[in-house]
């Protein structure tokens, strides 16, 4: 982390700063509103503490939803210029790694006190959208409130329920009336996704894995795969993120966009669809990208996940840039959309806490609370955090992988290419899912492409794995 520009610590003015926060933020006023009384609740990965935001629908007339998302008020306890801003500015993220998680805020707020927790009264920001039965957004409202987090489920305890093959987690069948207000939003979001997707978002399915203790030992790289109960937050986030960012722009106000450009190797996605039986345009277009994905879901289920990872490769990465008034941003081609910020997450992303702040600016009618040449600089550098917090968490993670595998050289493997450029050339084997440079026979090969490799070598200190092709 330090390598990359990343701090690891918190600084003793930090944590001064921290000791001296004695409880969570209140605040009354009118424009505060009072929602402790509806049925909140947060879905997360089974130990997150740091919860971001909480869900509550109700059904209304021809078979329309209003979903209300609460979003922690971060900004009511972390103020600009403090010392425990100044480390978020500087890292802009919190950093995931198989070893240890580094959270972008003290644990006493993230974790605690702004939180969203489980009978816990938090300030928010509340993004409110009624959601048609075809899954349009058609009318939405932006406001602060106080809210109260019902019940702490889990991603897959609400997604088994959800789809049947398990019965309701104890703390959903503890809060009367829970289940069916959770079968709502699951409507909601399901129409929403089938709209996006008919738009021309991308449907992509790649498989990203969590380290697995014995104990003090590693015992497992395994898959975290997509579920129910993760999209139907995906699909509400996306939504929120959405609104947030048009908010903004009817205020006048500027915003911090999250872009995907157009890919730039799209004669490479061209050629790989062809390879599978598909057909896309010259010109990039997400829609066809969409449909030939969708196409490839159908018939080869279990290789998708291969194909996603090509895909995901091949479309770049995402960037932070800044919206003013009258201008238009290229938006988010795997997204299909114009209007996408990042709003959802400001205890682990400084883009949120940023975006946080300039809606209750715009909301109290208050100048943006960021000069224009301060929220570039911000855009420029949460896109190069971003980066180099990815770079270390694949970098322990590759660590991971090489001790797991240290035991087995020598070993075949079937791979896929997930990576070709003048710095050599990278693979992912299937089980378990690791990647490694492949050393030799690397000759002609390209993104997406299918090899037979063989195990050679592994340096867990610095986390390589490296690999031969198999002749044939």
């Amino acid at each position: 982390m330090s390598q990359r520009g990343l701090l690891p610590d918190f600084s003793p003015a930090v944590l001064a700063e921290t000791e001296a926060i004695g409880k969570a933020a209140t605040v009354t006023a009118p424009s505060i509103r009072d929602l402790r009384d509806l049925l909140w609740c947060s879905i997360d990965n089974d130990d997150s503490r740091d919860l971001d935001q909480l869900t509550v629908a109700a059904p209304m007339r021809d078979r329309a939803v209003k979903v209300l998302v609460a979003v922690a008020d971060v900004d009511a306890l972390v103020q600009p210029g403090s010392a425990i801003d100044g480390h978020a500015r500087a890292n802009t993220t919190s950093v995931y790694t198989a070893a240890q998680i580094f959270p972008m805020l003290p644990g006493r707020l993230s974790t605690d006190l702004t939180s969203l927790g489980q009978d816990q009264a938090r300030l928010t920001i509340i993004v409110e959208m009624v959601v048609t039965a075809e899954g349009t957004v058609a009318a939405s409202d932006v406001y602060r409130a106080i809210v109260l987090n019902r019940a702490k489920l889990a991603y897959n305890g609400v997604a088994a329920w959800l789809e049947g093959t398990a019965p309701a987690p104890p703390q959903l069948a503890a809060v009367p009336g829970l289940d069916e207000q959770l079968r709502i939003q699951d409507r909601a979001a399901e129409a929403m996704r089938a709209l996006r997707h008919q738009r021309g978002a991308l449907s992509l399915e790649t498989l990203q894995t969590r380290a697995v203790f014995a104990g003090d030992l590693l015992a497992d790289l395994r898959p975290d795969e997509k579920n129910r109960a993760k999209e139907l937050i995906e699909d509400f986030m996306i939504a929120a993120n959405g609104v947030t960012a048009k908010y903004l722009e009817g205020k006048g106000f500027p915003s911090l966009r999250r872009v995907l450009h157009a890919p730039e190797r799209w004669e490479r996605l061209v050629e790989l669809a062809a390879r599978q039986g598909g057909q896309l345009p010259s010109e990039p277009s997400a829609r066809a990208l969409e449909e030939f994905l969708a196409q490839r879901r159908r018939r080869d289920p279990a290789r998708f996940p291969d194909l996603s990872l090509s895909v995901v490769k091949l479309l770049g990465k995402g960037e932070y840039v800044v919206e003013r008034p009258g201008q238009s941003t290229d938006g988010h081609f795997g997204l299909a959309t114009r209007d996408y910020s990042h709003s959802t997450a400001p205890n682990r992303r400084f883009p949120d806490l940023v975006t946080g702040r300039l809606l209750k600016a715009a909301l109290a009618g208050r100048p943006a609370p960021y000069a224009g040449a301060d929220l570039d600089g911000l855009a420029h550098h949460c896109t190069e955090q971003e980066d180099n917090a990815a770079k270390v968490e694949r970098q322990v993670q590759k660590s991971a992988a090489a001790l797991l595998l240290a035991s087995r050289i020598g070993a075949q493997f079937d791979a896929i290419v997930t990576g070709a450029s003048d710095k050599g050339t990278w693979v992912r084997i299937l089980q378990p899912h690791v990647e490694g440079k492949l050393v030799r026979g690397s000759q002609g090969l390209d993104v997406g492409d299918h090899v037979r490799v063989e195990l050679v070598d592994t340096d867990v200190e610095r986390g390589f794995i490296d690999f031969h092709r198999v002749s044939g």
